[in-house]
């Protein structure tokens, strides 16, 4: 009797237990989804609110793009309009006022002139176009006879001189790093930034490295930088001079009072004794050199074939229609 009335209290005791657990578990699932919930609702309130200001900014009857000169005190500045006039305005408490800094783009209220908005920067298509490049599915691992540069390459350096004849490896270094690192990527071709008008190819450089510096990280890969890199020299034509004028001011982005932060700069190139020495001796933000050896012949093998040499010797051929003879050390 007594065996029996102890068995049935174990039971009942292992089936509280059991329940217990069960409802325990349940408590748990119900509070993560009440977490994720909460989670979800923060989110919601955040896209409701924009939703709530896209819809007021569709219905308004427009607004004046301006920039911000100048903060007067907590509450004013003057921004100068599109159009021309500056104005001391206010701003709608909502905004963060830290952002409303000298150069931001702001929309003003056309009937209280009060900054509704900030706007991001004004982008060049050509730059917006360099942000655009795929750099496909280069890997380091893909990438042979080149073990030192990649590991130099890893460290990393603030800035890299990438040089060596055509064909071995320096665009593919370039798109292994930007698709191997979770960064911005800007791929530029310095021959295209060459413009005919006087100055527009240094505003080009000049929007380039602001558009870094508000996407940071980011690594700017600047290939063919002989065409905007030469040595300088006194006399020459008009061309001539609106190339140093690039040049110096690709100088002072690199290594002028605003320092690059987090934006980093590889540098390509088939010339290296072209290149001005400012460019790579006096600027500080180009610490590592390195020469890309011929991609056909890899660390891991102890041999050649046929096919390597005939590689080697059509590119060195093709080179030297184009170019002087130049020593690789």
């Amino acid at each position: 009797m007594q065996a029996s009335t102890s068995s049935g209290m174990d039971e009942r005791r292992e089936n509280a237990l059991k329940s217990y657990r069960d409802k325990m578990r349940a408590h748990e699932t119900s509070s993560e989804s009440l977490k994720n919930l909460r989670f979800s609702l923060k989110d919601l309130a955040k896209a409701y609110e924009k939703t709530e200001e896209d819809i007021k900014a569709v219905q308004s009857i427009g607004q004046i793009i301006g920039e911000v000169m100048k903060q007067l005190d907590d509450e004013r500045f003057i921004v100068k309009a599109s159009s021309g006039p500056r104005y001391v305005v206010s701003y709608r408490p909502t905004l963060p006022v830290a952002k409303l800094k000298a150069g931001t783009r702001v929309a003003l209220d056309m009937t209280t002139l009060t900054i509704v908005r900030i706007l991001p920067r004004e982008v060049d298509p050509m730059v917006y176009k360099m942000s655009l490049e795929d750099p496909g599915g280069a890997t380091f691992a893909g990438i042979g006879g080149l073990g030192e540069q990649v590991r130099e390459l890893r460290e990393p350096p603030k800035g890299v001189l990438l040089y060596g004849p055509p064909g071995t490896g320096k665009t593919l270094l370039a798109r292994a790093v930007a698709a191997t690192m979770q960064t911005n990527f800007l791929k530029v071709v310095s021959s295209a930034i060459v413009d005919k008008y006087i100055g527009e190819s240094a505003r080009v450089v000049r929007e380039m490295f602001g558009y870094a510096r508000d996407h940071e990280p980011c690594v700017i890969f600047m290939d063919e930088i002989d065409a905007i890199g030469g040595r300088r020299f006194s006399e020459g034509s008009s061309a001539d001079r609106e190339i140093q004028r690039t040049l110096m001011e690709l100088l002072n982005q690199m290594d002028g009072f605003d320092s690059l932060g987090k934006t980093k700069l590889i540098m390509a190139t088939n010339r290296p004794d072209t290149l001005d020495p400012a460019l790579v001796n006096k600027s500080g933000d180009i610490d590592y050199e390195a020469i890309a050896g011929m991609f056909a012949i890899r660390d891991d093998r102890e041999y050649i074939i046929q096919e390597d040499l005939s590689k080697a010797a059509r590119k060195v051929g093709e080179a030297k229609k184009h170019e002087t003879k130049i020593e690789y050390s």
